[in-house]
């Protein structure tokens, strides 16, 4: 990819060049950034269930560690990002969202070894659906999150007591890291060309996780099978998803981005009963039905706004 910045609205609207103006069709304002985003939903849940068969070969850690060294290889790589001509706010917001990214992942891969797949992300994405809430400045958003919070606890079978409480307090906070990686996506977008900052912050969480997959897994992690899976999760978890998200955070605010992830835990039931035979229940499937509605009146709700 090129490290050419591009005036923010031609990086924002390619297709916006040509037309009077420089305004892009109405129609792909909205669904285009909503396609990228439900695209990476899909990636990294069925990564995520991939990633829970490769558990106990290198354990939660050393899966975490494995993903993001993989997808910085791959994305710096590829990205090949320029150093030079930031400042210290720059460095500071890819330190940020480097920590978060890490930080989310770590806390996600503890509830996942603990709880179902789908469990995980149903409590993971209450994070998500907090920011939506606090940083909407629409009444209408507090209706979408309200629908897609029922939908997230329909989800969970109507309380949380039959978890594993350690596996339910790790996706808790994931949420909240989840928020934050949310924020700091946004702000590394607007300050970095392409996914040049994506790239610089996989580095960063890769080489705060290094210690601790070390610690957990040591010599497993070079076993070529092993890595094969860890980099097939690197892909579909970190690399195409993030990429994806980061480039939809630009034309798509973030309250209506976090309500979207609401999509999450629907997606990872999903991959759950395709990958790892979790079945869903006709309150499973409700669920799923109630924060697809909250998803499409986020969207719906954005296109009426412009």
């Amino acid at each position: 990819m090129s490290s050419v910045a591009l005036p923010e609205a031609a990086a924002a609207h390619p297709e916006a060049a040509a037309r009077p103006g420089g305004v892009p069709p109405k129609g792909r304002r909205t669904l285009g950034p909503v396609a990228l985003v439900v695209a990476g939903g899909l990636s990294v849940q069925f990564g995520s269930a991939i990633a829970v068969l490769l558990m106990p070969r290198a354990g939660a850690l050393g899966v975490v560690t494995l993903r993001l060294i993989l997808a910085a290889v791959v994305l710096l790589a590829v990205c090949r990002p320029a150093v030079r001509g930031y400042g210290r706010a720059d460095w500071g917001t890819v330190l940020a969202f480097g920590a978060a990214m890490a930080g989310m992942n770590v806390l996600f891969y503890q509830a996942a070894d603990r709880i179902p797949l789908g469990a995980a992300v149903t409590l993971e994405v209450l994070g998500p659906l907090a920011l939506s809430v606090i940083a909407s400045r629409r009444l209408v958003n507090l209706v979408w999150a309200g629908l897609a919070l029922g939908g997230v606890l329909l989800l969970s079978g109507g309380g949380f007591d039959r978890l594993d409480p350690a596996g339910a307090a790790f996706a808790l906070a994931a949420g909240a890291m989840w928020a934050a990686y949310i924020v700091f996506s946004a702000r590394t977008g607007r300050r970095f060309p392409q996914a040049d900052g994506l790239a610089l912050a996989m580095a960063v969480g890769a080489v705060l996780t290094l210690p601790l997959g070390l610690a957990e897994a040591g010599t497993r992690l070079l076993v070529p099978s092993t890595i094969g899976l860890g980099l097939a999760v690197a892909l579909m978890s970190s690399v195409l998803p993030y990429t994806l998200e980061l480039l939809a955070l630009r034309r798509l605010p973030a309250p209506t981005f976090a309500v979207l992830m609401s999509l999450e835990p629907a997606i990872a039931a999903t991959a759950g009963f395709l990958v790892l035979s979790q079945a869903l229940s006709v309150t499973d499937a409700l669920a799923i039905a109630l924060v697809v509605a909250a998803s499409m009146g986020a969207v719906r709700s954005q296109v009426a706004k412009k």
